[in-house]
């Protein structure tokens, strides 16, 4: 058998297994390509009209937020950017909840509390990580599935790679006279399509895969030249420390005012709450709207705010080396929002080329098939 008879058989076997998988993550991922856009545009809460007045400390949220669910760990309080409502994030894995209420950044007033496992994106999203299975189950099911993708589109690629010149032209451009058969259709749309996209999508599945499997992200990022961790560690506050004066404001809002006034530049910021006597107060800041790979993430001691340094890649952003800032545009360039709006549209499309080729790979293998049958 010859290596492209090999290739071939692979290319099948490998699609026919794992075609579904395949199909629901490019469909859900098309869907959520934009899934801000669409927010900003049926979502009225999560803006509010900017005021001559104070944006209201993190203490005063979390005060307003705990009356509503006393019972659940309040997370984060998040500044989402200007001109928008600011988020009271309460997440929890057992028992697992995931709300969010929004507020006036100026009055504290609730604009909407929103139960998250409600929410259509974040059904879209569970369904692109875990296809609505237990994390535990569906997680390794897609890392698999995504990793046998990549080996289909190089295959692809090697498979549909013309020989010659001559038979490029037929190669990269679609037959469709008015009395084409449909089956002819289906092979272009398949092929070409697929040829065309399938540099495109390689990326975003080689990006899916960095959070697919630990051991490949590893990979990457030690091949880049990193030197810390991939893995997130919380940095632990002294809790022996003796406070030797007592503070009128509390710690989170004296953090959020001098992180506020040291970065003026700052777009967003999130401060996250102590979860234990040991935790520490972490804030997040992004000074860019629409990328995640620019925040700079802070530790403070919950007692003395004395600023905690961490080992991992998720700390200063001034800190970043090449490799550090190369996996933390990961999400970015998964989505395409490292190129803006464009990236994001050719996301969106190759996506939805990527959720056709195993319905088109399919009709192909069953044309085959029953051709073999009848002759």
């Amino acid at each position: 058998m010859t290596f492209k008879k090999i290739t071939h058989q692979l290319h099948l076997w490998l699609g026919l297994s794992s075609g579904l998988v395949v199909f629901i993550v490019s469909i859900t991922g098309c869907l959520y390509a934009f899934k801000t856009e669409i927010e900003a545009l049926t979502e009225p809460y999560l803006f509010a009209e900017t005021q001559a007045k104070t944006i209201l400390p993190p203490s005063v949220f979390e005060k307003g937020a705990k009356k509503i669910f006393p019972k659940k760990h309040l997370h984060a309080i998040n500044y989402a950017g200007k001109g928008q409502s600011v988020e009271a994030i309460f997440y929890g894995i057992e028992p697992e909840y995931y709300d969010i209420i929004y507020f006036n950044p100026y009055s504290a007033e609730v604009l909407k509390v929103k139960d998250m496992d409600t929410d259509f994106f974040r059904i879209i999203l569970m369904g692109h990580y875990y296809l609505w299975l237990p994390a535990n189950i569906g997680q390794p099911i897609v890392a698999s599935a995504t990793l046998i993708f990549v080996i289909l589109l190089i295959s692809g690629i090697i498979l549909w790679w013309p020989k010659n010149k001559a038979a490029a032209k037929q190669r990269f451009q679609f037959k469709w006279k008015t009395n084409t058969q449909w089956k002819r259709k289906n092979y272009d749309l398949h092929n070409v399509l697929g040829f065309y996209a399938s540099w495109v999508v390689l990326i975003i599945a080689l990006t899916g895969l960095v959070w697919g499997f630990e051991w490949f992200a590893n990979s990457v990022y030690w091949r880049l030249g990193g030197e810390k961790s991939t893995v997130f560690a919380e940095a632990l506050s002294d809790t022996t420390f003796k406070k030797s004066e007592s503070r009128n404001t509390p710690n989170i809002d004296i953090l959020w005012k001098k992180i506020s006034l040291e970065q003026p530049n700052i777009n967003a910021i999130e401060v996250h709450i102590p979860d234990s006597d040991s935790s520490s107060i972490a804030i997040n800041t992004n000074t860019e709207v629409g990328t995640t790979w620019k925040i700079d993430y802070r530790y403070f001691d919950q007692y003395s705010l004395k600023e905690l340094s961490v080992n991992h890649l998720y700390g200063r952003l001034k800190d970043a080396k090449f490799a550090d800032k190369a996996i933390r545009m990961n999400y970015d360039v998964h989505i395409g929002a490292i190129f803006g709006f464009a990236g994001k549209l050719l996301a969106f499309f190759v996506s939805l080329i990527s959720a056709s080729l195993p319905i088109t790979g399919v009709y192909i293998w069953w044309g085959r098939r029953n051709k073999q049958k009848i002759g």
